[in-house]
């Protein structure tokens, strides 16, 4: 069922639900002696009610319908009751104009304040455009201009010629894996659920980041169940989030520190920690930390931890981070997980 779908079912129930409701308080009008004003005041009131739901869920028509519903049914009301004492006749009128201005008051400042939400929700996405441009732009220019520094150092045949191609390509790597990381982050995640060791996911990730690791001197530890943990799993773009993490924590870990990845089956889920003995995160950090293109860091695009949340929660899971500043961090993936009956 679509979004659009459940609107559109949801506005119906509504109108439903305001015309029964004017239609019952009009029939309390009729079917109660004219003679007792006490209860026939209270029965008026009572028309605020649908006028105000109206007025919130479909803005200034939808009150003025509401109150042309209520004159129409309750006009004749007026007409059979008529009594022919000012006083009486007067409070009927007063309070059906009454009602037609609170009708037209309150679709007016509802549909005031939902323009300028509007608004405000589109120039929060031209500023997040405007953000997310300067961001790829800044990320992008650096090895642009190392790719077009090496180039013209190639034409004019200075510099070594493997050096200078060897710095384009890792140039042209970074750029690629820029885009990847743009494109992953802009388009719905579509997962492949199969059965695999979840052990071996997580093997393949720190098998990724080893490299990494060595170059900056930071041991990585696994601590793995002995036994199988079979799970229907995506497992490579899994695979991905969690090398995303461990890479932020290399990156936030000093030469000779340990970061450390450790799996851990429960009766209804899966949890990977990976804790390092960084230099952790203040509060700003950890509250932006999901927010699209925030970083610290002198590179990256600042979109690993959004992709990492979005890969997590496609798979119904969740992203737990505990960190404080010289005390390093640690991120938890929990994973929905149901242990497998062995067979007899």
């Amino acid at each position: 069922m679509t979004r659009m779908t459940v609107l559109s079912r949801k506005y119906v129930y509504t109108a439903l639900v305001i015309v029964a409701f004017v239609s019952v308080v009009t029939y309390l009008h009729y079917s109660t002696i004219s003679a007792i004003h006490a209860l026939h005041d209270i029965y008026k009131e009572l028309y605020y009610i649908p006028i105000l739901v109206a007025a919130l869920v479909f803005g200034l028509r939808g009150a003025v319908a509401t109150f042309f519903l209520i004159g129409v049914l309750y006009f004749p009301y007026m007409i059979s009751s008529w009594t022919g004492d000012p006083a009486t006749e007067a409070n009927k009128i007063l309070h059906l104009l009454l009602q037609g201005l609170f009708a037209f008051l309150a679709g007016f400042f509802v549909d005031r304040d939902k323009k300028h939400a509007l608004q405000e929700e589109k120039d929060r996405y031209l500023a997040g455009i405007g953000q997310a441009a300067a961001a790829i732009v800044h990320d992008l220019r650096n090895p642009l201009i190392t790719i077009l520094g090496f180039a013209k150092r190639l034409e004019e045949g200075k510099g070594g010629r493997e050096t200078s191609l060897q710095a384009i390509r890792e140039s042209a790597l970074t750029m690629q894996s820029i885009v990847h990381d743009v494109l992953d982050f802009s388009k719905p995640v579509t997962l492949k659920m199969t059965e695999e060791d979840f052990r071996d996911t997580v093997r393949r990730a720190c098998d990724s980041c080893k490299t990494r690791a060595q170059e900056a001197g930071v041991f990585l530890t696994i601590e793995l169940t002995p036994e199988p943990l079979p799970a229907d799993v995506d497992g490579t773009h899994l695979e991905r989030a969690i090398v995303n993490l461990i890479n932020n924590a290399i990156d936030a870990s000093s030469r000779d520190q340990n970061v450390v990845i450790k799996v851990t089956p429960e009766r209804q889920r899966l949890t990977v920690s990976i804790k390092d003995s960084g230099a952790g995160m203040d509060k700003e950090t950890l509250e932006n930390i999901f927010i699209p293109f925030y970083t610290k860091k002198s590179s990256g695009t600042g979109l690993g931890m959004p992709i990492a949340r979005k890969i997590v929660e496609g798979h119904r899971g969740k992203i737990n981070i505990t960190s404080k500043p010289g005390q390093g961090t640690e991120i938890t993936i929990e994973i929905p997980w149901q242990p497998k009956k062995e067979q007899p």
